[in-house]
């Protein structure tokens, strides 16, 4: 092959081939086709490297061969009694549109915590257990009441990557909890429901792709958010990465039909404070935004796809402190043009600026964003920093945030990190904190953690 790809190029090129017949003389009246050029070989190189990791998997010397923490997680104390009154109270006396319209009013910051899901799906491949939230969830009922939402439910990831032996590291909710775990996803939500009735329970849903990575039926949709409803979620957050209307549209309309609360989320690329990047263009997002506000949403979200939103990226989480006034441009056009919809943002934290994107968009008029506790960071969630950490803590004294309804001394992280230990061998390996050369990649969502564990991972599944 080595030898046939030059010779092929040679007749390819050849005069007399491309523009006249020829004959079985043809190799022997032209010798110079023989003249073959010395090459690198690169890509047969790249197949064969390509085809040994597909058989025998990663060749990386280091892989993640952490062992469990052999430290028992501690349960924090709960008191006796009913759990105090949540935003899920509100939910069920007023309904969606009431729902919208207090937290549209409520004066200070709102938080939601993705402990329950995308920071462990994002730090620790979604291997927490039910067993393990189940034991926190009195906790949290008693003391995470001022909570907009708790994320612990969503969509299921499949990729190309499941091809090289590394599938483990990808999957979401449905996908672990059936394969890797051997639990049911719907009773996982059924018990968690029973455990914190007080806190609205949110989930991602990929328009008709439901939570999976093919189109459904439309009434399979429309069923599956009424199953969810019915067992407990709350509020569907909706969005299709290529902000493809008519997939959002129909999520749209089956989380609305089942009685759910709709929170349509706009996919963010781009930078909308560069003029001379005009096809995702503030005018852009304005107009789709438009479009789903008359669709009927009662929630907008402004979901990170991890290019380039000042500030504030996905699971790429590339904020740059320096693009900190620039942030505030599209929730400020949002909040403008949008003055009674309740603003949602959503991004993570790999590049160690996402607790100020945070800031300068909460001081730019949005009403909830997307935080974990202290043992996530980075890829997983900006921090909330509940006992000590950062975002709590860095807020007190900003106007409006320093009314988030958390005290950090009414706030334990303990048990979230001492569980974290138990799956250290599915923890993100190839980075522990902040690191701004991830600004120069511009990797889109969770693409660079998929890359650093598809490096990195043992080819063995667990």
């Amino acid at each position: 092959v080595q030898t046939n790809i030059p010779f092929l190029q040679n007749v390819l090129s050849n005069h007399q081939f491309l523009h006249s017949t020829v004959d079985t003389q043809f190799i022997d009246e032209n010798q110079e086709l023989f003249n073959l050029k010395p090459t690198q070989n690169r890509a047969q190189k790249l197949l064969h490297y390509l085809g040994h990791v597909m058989v025998n998997g990663p060749t990386t010397p280091i892989p993640v061969k952490a062992k469990p923490s052999s430290t028992d997680p501690v349960i924090p104390p709960v008191t006796m009694g009913e759990p105090p009154v949540g935003f899920r109270d509100v939910l069920l006396r007023d309904g969606p549109e009431g729902f919208a319209k207090a937290v549209r009013a409520h004066r200070g910051l709102l938080l939601m915590d993705t402990t329950f899901r995308d920071a462990h799906q994002s730090l620790l491949a979604t291997r927490v257990r039910t067993h393990d939230l189940k034991k926190i969830s009195p906790f949290v009922s008693h003391n995470f009441n001022n909570l907009f939402s708790l994320e612990n439910w969503g969509e299921r990831r499949e990729e190309l990557v499941n091809r090289l032996k590394v599938e483990e590291m990808l999957s979401a909710t449905f996908d672990v909890a059936m394969r890797f775990l051997s639990e049911c996803p719907w009773k996982r939500l059924q018990e968690l429901r029973a455990l914190i009735p007080n806190v609205p329970f949110q989930m991602l849903l990929r328009g008709a792709n439901a939570v999976g990575y093919t189109n459904y039926p439309d009434n399979a949709v429309f069923k599956f958010c009424e199953v969810a409803k019915e067992n407990g979620m709350d509020i569907f957050r909706v969005f299709d990465s290529l902000n493809y209307l008519p997939n959002m549209l129909l999520g749209m309309e089956a989380a609305g039909a089942a009685g759910g609360v709709v929170e349509a989320a706009i996919s963010y690329t781009g930078d909308v404070s560069d003029p001379m990047r005009q096809k995702y263009s503030l005018e852009y997002y304005l107009k789709l935004a438009e479009e789903l506000v008359r669709a009927g949403t009662h929630i907008l979200c402004i979901k990170a796809s991890g290019c380039r939103l000042p500030l504030m990226r996905s699971q790429a989480g590339h904020g740059r402190p320096a693009e900190a006034g620039r942030s505030r441009l599209l929730v400020n056009a949002l909040r403008d043009r949008f003055p009674d919809v309740p603003i949602h943002v959503h991004t993570h934290d790999t590049a160690g600026a996402g607790v100020a994107a945070m800031l300068a968009c909460a001081e730019a008029g949005r009403d909830v964003v997307d935080v974990a506790v202290s043992l996530a960071g980075i890829q997983g969630r900006c921090c909330a920093g509940y006992n000590g950490g950062n975002s709590i803590s860095s807020w007190r004294g900003v106007g409006r945030l320093d009314e988030t309804g958390f005290m950090l001394d009414g706030c334990k992280k303990r048990r979230c990190r001492s569980t974290g230990g138990l799956h250290g061998r599915h923890d993100v390996p190839a980075q522990h904190g902040g690191h701004g050369r991830l600004h120069q990649g511009d990797q889109p969502g969770h693409r660079w953690v998929h890359n650093s564990r598809q490096q990195l991972a043992p080819a063995q599944r667990p």
